[in-house]
């Protein structure tokens, strides 16, 4: 038996960010695994901890060591692997190993300390001080609650009733006793003690069945005396249904009360009893039962490729380069049930919320129950008790968004990530991991198969299909070129926006626009047209002394919301009454600058009298279900146009479809980031792909005041192959991706100086250190590792929730790790300063450079 276990406490910080040995209590012995969730003492406090790994001896055996206090849950939450995995991802991002282990657990059990306050034995109570009046020189032992005075008394009371009550419960019921409290915790009358709470417990119903066998019920029914007919009734009908009733139905059926239920039970005809339940977000759905398709020739192509890996068991990546409309998501269903007939299980990963209800409802009516749904828009108790699913081998699939690379199962044989382009699969807070990167090292963990399926493939998972690297992550290309159902793809008409503003044209539709919505309403056909903005102007100015509303906490403008009728930061959340008057100079001249979804939604209304538009954006997807809602009124035929942000732009499969516009392709284009073409190409691919994808041909409008740009030139060509060419001649002139690596390193805090200190600071550090190494130099150089540091500057939003902002970029080839990169970076940090106001965020592969 293991003596010993080593671990990770939860506290986030530099010093506290390796395991502490502690002693397993013999209570605990045989229940006490890697990946347990314990509580442990940690100075004063008790803290939430996981269980990296056991040992018969410590590593420290000069210190004297605690015992764990309580453990969490008698199935470990985390398996081995995903032990092994936190560790990897603390060296891979640079991130503290708790940030890492909390990352791969539902917020349910992301439990905190609470205090307990109970009443002691009176054997247990110590001595109260001396009074004055008391002649005695023995102290005084409280024996009875009789010998406290009166609000002693009244608090003892109290929490001799409830057995136990939260510090925070106490507090409040006696406000203003405060002292009270304490004297009664310092004489021993009370007993503190700290226990981890998780946020969500599960989910129990008080259910009822009989104890008797029916025939002797049934004899008792009859001699039922009438007074107690109610009970009779009640008797009769759990008899009827012959299983476990809840108590809630029998109170709404029979519009009973909970005493003449209890009443049988008291007589020992009945059991009450609190049994589990799953919450289940889709338990008043029905999905019809799909059969798999036929695959086209390339389809099989691919197929065959994916499952000769799949039966051989042996890891291996796939990038499937497919054009929109090529019948993906079917490989993915076909290549899930093989994985399935073996025992094993997969994940799938969708880049946004958006796209999980057509996904799901593709793959409940394909597996059934056996899929599990994990994204941020169930309620914390319903992730919680999918999750539980998953652990407990009740689900095969999963499907969600980034999180869901860590669903714990056990089997795992195959992992898919749609739309692998999307930048949302990085996540930008703490840990920073990018999910592609996360799945490959779990398929190396189970000798599992991934497959990165995009019609816009990253330029970093083509190039490293195509190149002869020896990179770790070298995915097997497969392409398919023509569409599932046989249709074509749309044809694309670019629209120069400078040529309609000469014509007199000052409206947001430009004319081709105009007519081919105005010719999809006669048709009674479907248009979605895509605005990558939300609210209703980006931005209020004053036309008099040229005033810009800007948010007091950040260094960018603030966005006018006309249903609110208020001023929006979409950074910090700040949010003000629109200004009738210039706060400056008192100007009434306010306009209303730029275009949102909101403004589009209202000039369209008065364009096209009658017309339906649901418009999909953040401001209208907040509540719970509304992605569902929205897009099955627009399934549904009851709307002829959808309006939204990038989140219509991918994914959606609607057969009436057979228009689409671009409001503003170039919105992106002149953003700080290097990316920005390629991101344009993918927006305006993807939203394209949209129309035209069932019996009906479509059409694309992309209005643009950069016509001739080369990312709207391919993309108006569907042409992917040749925008990769320019694109990487770009990249490799200029040294980024995928030609190197990269680290973003974000300094922020509220005194500018001492900031611009600190960051200065730190790159000369990290050129010191690269000089010493022999590696800062050009990154022309590519057979050596060379290292390249650019900066400090300040952030492209210098200031967010009034902490200023600077930042360097460190570009690195060769070689190396990228582990071994993350921690040279880190390393440069932890010597650089202590300043405790200071913030520093470490990026490795960042996509987001603002």
């Amino acid at each position: 038996m293991s003596r010993i276990a080593r671990v990770i406490v939860d506290v986030p910080s530099r010093g506290t960010d390796r395991p502490f040995d502690y002693l397993i209590p013999d209570s605990m012995q045989g229940w006490l695994e890697i990946g347990s969730r314990v509580g442990v003492p940690f100075g004063p406090r008790t803290l939430q901890g996981f269980v990296i790994g056991l040992a018969e001896q410590s590593e420290t055996p000069d210190i004297k060591l605690k015992p764990i206090k309580e453990l969490l849950d008698l199935v470990p939450p985390l398996s081995e692997d995903l032990i092994e995995l936190s560790a990897w991802m603390s060296a891979r991002y640079a991130c503290h190993r708790i940030t890492a282990l909390q990352a791969m657990l539902p917020s349910a059990l992301k439990g905190k300390a609470e205090r307990y306050i109970r009443v002691a034995d009176p054997s247990e109570w110590g001595e109260r001080e001396q009074d004055t009046a008391t002649a005695a020189d023995e102290p005084v032992l409280f024996e009875t609650v009789d010998e406290l005075d009166e609000a002693e008394a009244a608090i003892v009371a109290h929490i001799r009733k409830q057995q136990e009550v939260r510090m925070e419960h106490l507090s409040r019921k006696f406000a203003g006793q405060a002292d009270t409290i304490k004297r009664l915790l310092q004489r021993g009358v009370l007993s503190e003690t700290r226990s981890i709470r998780d946020k969500v417990q599960k989910k129990t119903v008080r259910t009822i069945s009989l104890r008797l066998p029916e025939d002797e019920i049934r004899t008792i029914i009859d001699e039922f005396p009438a007074r107690a007919s109610r009970q009779k009734e009640v008797l009769a009908f759990i008899a009827d249904i012959g299983g476990e009733v809840t108590m809630k139905q029998i109170l709404s059926v029979l519009g009973v009360t909970a005493s003449t239920v209890k009443s049988l039970a008291d007589k020992g005809y009945i059991a009450i009893q609190d049994t589990e339940v799953f919450r289940d977000p889709y338990k008043d759905r029905h999905f019809k039962p799909s059969q798999p398709f036929v695959l086209t020739d390339e389809q099989q192509m691919v197929y065959d490729s994916i499952v000769q890996r799949i039966d051989s068991r042996t890891e291996g990546e796939f990038l499937v380069h497919g054009i929109t409309g090529s019948g993906k998501t079917e490989v993915y269903l076909q290549s899930i049930q093989r994985v399935i007939e073996q025992g094993r299980q997969a994940i799938m990963l969708v880049p946004e919320i958006s796209l999980t209800p057509q996904m799901v409802e593709r793959f409940k009516s394909r597996f059934g129950d056996h899929v599990a749904v994990l994204h941020s828009r169930l309620s914390s108790g319903e992730r919680y008790d999918e999750w539980r699913k998953i652990r407990e081998g009740q689900a095969l699939v999963a499907i969600g968004a980034r999180s869901a690379i860590f669903a714990p199962f056990a089997h795992l044989g195959l992992i898919i990530m749609d739309e692998e382009h999307e930048t949302s699969y990085k996540q930008e807070e703490s840990p920073k991991y990018h999910a592609r990167d996360v799945a490959v090292h779990r398929a190396h963990q189970h000798q599992a198969v991934v497959i990165l399926g995009s019609a816009t493939p990253s330029l970093e998972s083509y190039h490293a299909s195509r190149s002869q690297s020896n990179d770790e992550f070298k995915p097997t290309l497969l392409e398919i070129h023509g569409r599932a159902l046989g249709s074509e793809l749309p044809a694309v008409h670019i629209v120069d926006m400078r040529e309609e503003l000469k014509e007199g044209n000052r409206s947001m539709f430009s004319r081709p626009l105009h007519e081919a919505i105005a010719d999809r309403l006669e048709k009674k056909q479907q248009t979605v047209l895509l605005l990558n903005r939300r609210g209703h102007s980006t931005f209020v100015m004053c036309r008099t002394c040229g005033y810009v509303a800007e948010c007091p906490n950040c260094d960018i403008s603030l966005t006018f919301h006309q249903r609110s009728n208020n001023l929006r930061c979409h950074y910090c959340g700040h949010a003000e009454p629109a200004p009738e008057v210039c706060p400056e100079c008192g100007s009434e001249h306010i306009r209303y600058f730029g275009t949102g979804t909101q403004r589009v939604e209202e000039e369209l209304a008065k364009l096209f009298p009658g017309i339906r538009v649901v418009r999909m954006d953040v401001d209208t997807t907040t509540q719970k279900g509304s992605h569902e809602k929205l897009l099955n009124t627009f399934r549904d035929r009851q709307a002829d146009l959808l309006l939204g942000t990038q989140m219509v732009a991918k994914g959606l499969d609607f057969p009436d479809v057979t228009l689409v516009g671009v409001i503003a392709a170039d919105s992106a284009l002149h953003l700080p980031d290097f990316r920005a073409g390629e991101k344009t190409f993918q927006l305006l691919t993807q939203v394209a792909g949209r129309a035209g994808r069932h019996h009906l041909p479509g059409e694309v409008i992309v209005q643009t005041y950069n016509p001739d740009h080369y990312s709207v030139v391919h993309a108006s060509r569907h042409d992917y192959a040749s925008f990769v060419r320019e694109e990487l001649k770009h990249r490799q002139g200029l040294g980024y991706p995928p030609y190197c690596r990269l680290a973003l390193i974000t300094f922020s805090h509220e005194k500018l100086p001492l900031l611009v200190r600190i960051a200065e600071n730190y790159v000369q550090m990290v050129k010191d250190q690269a000089q010493r190494l022999g590696w800062l130099g050009s990154l022309e150089r590519f057979s050596t590792e060379a290292l390249d540091v650019l900066g400090p500057v300040a952030s492209p939003i210098p200031r967010l929730k009034n902490r200023y902002r600077f930042q360097c970029m460190i570009k690195w080839r060769g070689d190396m790790d990228v582990a071994k990169l993350a921690e040279f970076v880190s390393q440069q940090l932890q010597d650089s300063t202590r300043d405790k106001e200071l913030l520093i965020s470490i990026d490795v592969d960042p996509q987001v450079m603002m």
